[in-house]
């Protein structure tokens, strides 16, 4: 069985592309493929204009990336591990105190720098994450469920922080199942299913499409709606 069958997804500068789809519907393997972690079997991951298999360094550094339970080395501080990320991206020395401080003030985390991140909370270790894979000013940010952990402060945060980075040309690839973000925050939407890609487009284009193909709705849909009949009733669109 393929874990993801002819994926064919075009994402532009500056969007903020929604990526949803039932447990096991093959969203982690498309993640993977994107960071370079698994290769295709078939067909090309290009990236900021560079294909993987020509330049997998290059493309990686031009990517953040942000996993639903952050790896992290429990024994560094918070500012150590702020240090290790800007090494493994060749972010300046002249510049990393100041990005770094500036990134922990904004996520709450300026009193915690210098302790061990064993002792930080899940929704700590996620903004310290977070903090981190925007030190290097990645071109395109790769968040798998990014609010898990999050308290509301600190969701609308990320939010407002991922729309201005956005709006400033940064290239956004969300995979989520909170489906009521992924509404209120994604440019455009895909739905994966069975690895297979079933609808993309914005929220109104896939109310619109699922109406056009015999999917009806006794109010306006909530794109959870659209999700669960979409998925349910397999249609192609």
């Amino acid at each position: 069985m393929l874990a993801v069958d002819r994926l064919n997804l075009n994402v532009a500068r500056g969007e903020i592309f929604g990526f949803i789809g039932p447990n096991g519907a093959g969203k982690t393997t498309t993640i993977r493929m994107m960071g370079g972690v698994l290769a295709p079997t078939e067909g090309s991951v290009v990236m900021n204009g560079i294909n993987m298999v020509d330049d997998p360094e290059g493309v990686k550094r031009g990517i953040g990336f942000i996993p639903d339970r952050p790896f992290l080395y429990e024994k560094l501080t918070g500012m150590e591990f702020m240090r290790f990320s800007a090494d493994l991206y060749g972010v300046d020395g002249d510049v990393f105190w100041e990005k770094s401080l500036g990134l922990l003030k904004k996520f709450g985390l300026s009193d915690w720098s210098n302790q061990l991140i064993e002792a930080y909370s899940h929704g700590m270790k996620q903004r310290l994450i977070i903090s981190a894979a925007l030190l290097h000013e990645p071109a395109v940010i790769i968040v798998d469920e990014p609010m898990v952990g999050l308290d509301p402060a600190a969701i609308k945060m990320v939010k407002d922080l991922l729309r201005e980075l956005a709006d400033k040309g940064t290239t956004i690839f969300m995979s989520t199942h909170t489906l009521e973000i992924a509404e209120d925050l994604c440019d455009r939407i895909g739905i994966i299913h069975k690895g297979t890609l079933i609808a993309t487009g914005t929220t109104g284009e896939l109310k619109r499409a699922a109406g056009a193909m015999g999917v009806s709705f006794k109010t306006d849909p909530k794109l959870e709606e659209v999700f669960l009949k979409l998925t349910e009733e397999q249609i192609i669109l």
